[in-house]
């Protein structure tokens, strides 16, 4: 079969590492995607099966940066900072480097609205990954910023040719994803 990808890369995953994130996996036929794990194990066997058929040398990463705010509680940021953390040994142990990706860097490249609140930011960004991978099943809040993370990082990194597993949005016709 044929690469789609102009590059020595033939999977892109996109990992949001919030404990309510998720993991998106594309390659050029299909995008899965997987709710962020529990456990440590749990993490690290998801991506040995993330990598069973394809080299981890030919896969690229990218992971979502994120680091605690002031409003944060205590546990929650100590939460958050392990998860990231542990994301990062486990693909050390892979020996694959991520990119990492601020949420103002992947969400600048779909144009989101800024100053949005959270919770309708992040149904526009869920709508978007369901019109973006119409056949992905069980997209979700959890699920959706790993799915655009992965499509950014193919997009704007990995260069593919025309065929992709999701759907391109068309040049002419701009999609509004606006508070109704």
């Amino acid at each position: 079969m044929k690469s789609h990808f102009k590059t020595p890369f033939r999977k892109c995953i996109g990992i949001d590492p919030g404990k309510g994130g998720g993991i998106a996996v594309i390659t050029d036929e299909t995008v899965q995607i997987h709710n962020c794990p529990k456990t440590v194990d749990a993490m690290a066997h998801l991506i040995d099966l993330c990598l069973s058929d394809v080299a981890a040398y030919r896969t690229r990463v990218f992971l979502e940066k994120v680091w605690a705010f002031p409003t944060d509680g205590r546990a929650g940021s100590f939460t958050f900072g392990c998860n990231y953390g542990q994301w990062q040994g486990i693909l050390a142990s892979h020996e694959i480097e991520p990119m990492l990706v601020t949420p103002k860097t992947w969400q600048s490249h779909f144009e989101i609205q800024k100053g949005l609140k959270k919770d309708i930011r992040k149904k526009i960004l869920k709508q978007m990954a369901i019109d973006r991978c119409p056949n992905a099943k069980k997209v979700t809040l959890k699920t959706a910023d790993a799915i655009l993370i992965a499509i950014y990082g193919v997009e704007a990194h990995l260069s593919p040719a025309n065929a992709k597993p999701w759907v391109e949005p068309q040049k002419d016709k701009k999609v509004a994803y606006r508070v109704l």
